[in-house]
Order: C-alpha cells, then structure tokens, then sequence
C-alpha cells in the first residue's frame, strides 16, 4: 500500500492540506474557468495572467511581478541579475537556504553567480552576520520563514536593520518568499510591512496556496521585465501558463483568509505538546503554522511508528522524516494547514497522546 493510500484511509492526518485526486482538482479548475469565462494565456500575455500578477504585485507593493515555472528559476535568476549589475559580487546567502540545500549547486553549474554562506546555521541572521562580511555583496538573500530550521523567523528589530544595512551599501536585497503568506500572524504584520525594503520577492504557488505549481517575481518593472527575458534563455517560456494560474487564483484569497487560524491552530499544537515533553519542537513558540517535530528515536524506528499509528489508529502523523543529529534521535516538518484545522482538538490530543505512548 502507497503513502497516499493509507493517507486516505486514515480519520486523522495532522500534515499539511488535503490533496485532491487529479479529478477533483481539475473538475473545480473547469468548473471556476467557466464561471469566469477564463482564456488561455499565450506565453504569458492574457487577462487571467497578467491580472493575477497585477494582483500580487499590489499586495506586496511592487510594481510588478511575473509568473515564473519553479521558485529554483526565479530566485537564480533574480540573483545573477542583481549580482551581475554589481560587478558580480558575490551573494550572501544562509547556510540553510533552498538555493545551498536542494538545487543541487545550480547556481555554480549554471554560471548564475558566486555565493557565501554566512550566518549560523540552527539561527536566524542579525545584521552583525553581515556586517562580519568583509567584502562587497552584490546581493543578499533573505528566506522568511526559514523553513530548515522549523520556519523561524528574523527577529523584526533585526529585520529592520538588515534593509538599512543594505539600502546604505546599495546591496540588492532579495527574499525568498516562497511561505511569506504564513510569516504575516508570527510577525502580527501584514505582508505588504514584511516586504517593503527588499528589492525583489519570490512567493509560490503551491507551498501554502495549493496550486499546481508555478511562482511569482517581483521587483521594479525594468527588473521584472529582464528576469522574463532571463526565464525565457532557460526554457522557462511555456506557452499556457493558465492551468497554473489558474490552479493557485482560484483559492487564493481563501488561502489567504485561512493563515490567522491555522496559525491558532498551530498555538493549541504547541499548548497540547507541553503534556509530552520527550517530543521536542523547534522553534520554541510558534512563529509561522510550520515547525519541525523531533523525536527520541532513530529515523527507521519514526518511519515503523508512522505505519502502526495510521494502520492501528487511523493516524497519520508526517510525510518525510529525517536523521537527527544526535544518535538515536529523527525530526519531521509538519505544517499546519487544512487537515490539522479540520481535527476536533480532544482527537489532536489523543493523537499526540498515543505517539508519546508509543515512544516508550
């Protein structure tokens, strides 16, 4: 039996939201095209497309942005743009980015730009990272939050003084956005204050939104406009970006509604954690409706444990899990969306409950 199919048959699934089976997906993608007469886009120019940008691009106070294929393609591209217009300085970037950790050196392959790790890589920056920096930066590169360390966020002071820092040294100031929409109840801040200062923004599609795929560039129009061109040199031209677009507009706005409670949901998660205190969180109060989870045992024994809760208990507790760093020891990610929403908390509690049980 796959994952996806215990999944189905489990009453209580904390990770994430539900995902729909290809037919439910698309047959709502039909049903929300025709109530708003939606056409296909052509290489990008159409009504749908280039309103939604417009859309996010005011949210976000830019004035503009372009849909990208992959969050990888956007946030490269945005970076050799900005390094490049500084004599290819280099970039700073956190030792835990998604640039360093999951895009397999592309960055180096692909001749897009020079890059320094900088920073500790179980905190988030301070200015006094980057202060430590002794040479020029073409670009910084800012993750909020930051999703390998539990989806910490940079405290707001620190925050503040990385764009001073910045703007004073002319450095192209770029965040990595990709779950910015969940940072706005840790910061108790609206989106739009989180990203004023940076030069340019990435936010997906898919992550917290729940479209197919696909993401978001932001910056100046003239920057917006030669990252297109830069999509383009790498294959990025599809020629319908509508079943994306598409995807992602129609439960956007809902998307966006949901945050504050699942961000409450993810408090009570963390109220209901302190009856077990062999199950460790990071970070240690909530600063966005993710965080990782890290248990007293080792990896193999996590994954046996997941399978006798769903089989035994109809639980189904994580997705991927991985090694801790002491022995003996494993952590997963769990974001709080739609399914962790939809639990009775007396379920949410049991459940937890039973996995402590089960760790003895």
């Amino acid at each position: 039996m796959t994952d996806a199919e215990l999944i189905r048959r489990c009453d209580t699934v904390f990770p994430g939201h539900r995902t729909p089976t290809p037919a439910e997906m698309y047959a709502a993608m039909a049903s929300w095209c025709e109530r708003n007469k939606v056409e296909h886009d052509v290489y990008g120019s159409g009504e749908l497309i280039q309103g939604f940008e417009d859309k996010i691009a005011a949210l976000l106070g830019f004035p503009a942005a372009v849909f990208c294929i992959s969050g990888t393609m956007a946030q490269v591209t945005a970076l050799r743009l900005a390094c490049a217009d500084r004599g290819n300085a280099p970039a700073a970037l956190h030792p835990t980015s998604h640039i360093f950790v999951h895009e397999r050196s592309n960055y180096q392959m692909l001749g897009h730009f020079d890059a320094l790790q900088v920073g500790d890589r179980t905190r988030p920056w301070s200015v006094a990272d980057l202060e430590a920096v002794p040479e020029p930066l073409g670009a910084v590169g800012l993750e909020i939050p930051m999703r390998e360390i539990g989806g910490q966020l940079t405290p707001w002071d620190e925050l503040e003084k990385i764009k001073a820092h910045c703007k004073a040294r002319g450095t192209h100031l770029h965040m990595d956005g990709a779950r910015l929409w969940e940072a706005q109840a840790g910061y108790g801040r609206s989106a739009l204050d989180i990203a004023a200062g940076f030069d340019s923004v990435y936010v997906s599609l898919y992550k917290g939104i729940g479209g197919l795929g696909g993401a978001m560039l932001l910056g100046s129009r003239a920057f917006v406009e030669r990252a297109a061109e830069w999509f383009r040199r790498q294959g990025g031209n599809v020629i319908h970006r509508s079943p994306y677009v598409v995807s992602a507009a129609m439960q956007f706005d809902a998307r966006l509604a949901a945050m504050p409670d699942y961000f409450r949901r993810t408090e009570l998660l963390y109220e209901a954690l302190r009856a077990h205190p062999d199950i460790r969180v990071n970070p240690g109060r909530p600063a966005a409706n993710m965080l990782h989870v890290h248990l007293p045992v080792s990896r193999a024994r996590a994954l046996a444990i997941r399978l006798e809760l769903a089989e035994r208990h109809g639980i189904w507790l994580f997705n991927r899990v991985s090694h801790g760093v002491l022995p003996d020891t494993s952590y997963f990610e769990l974001y709080v969306g739609d399914n962790l929403l939809g639990v009775p908390e007396p379920r949410l509690r049991d459940a937890l409950a039973i996995l402590a049980d089960t760790l003895k």
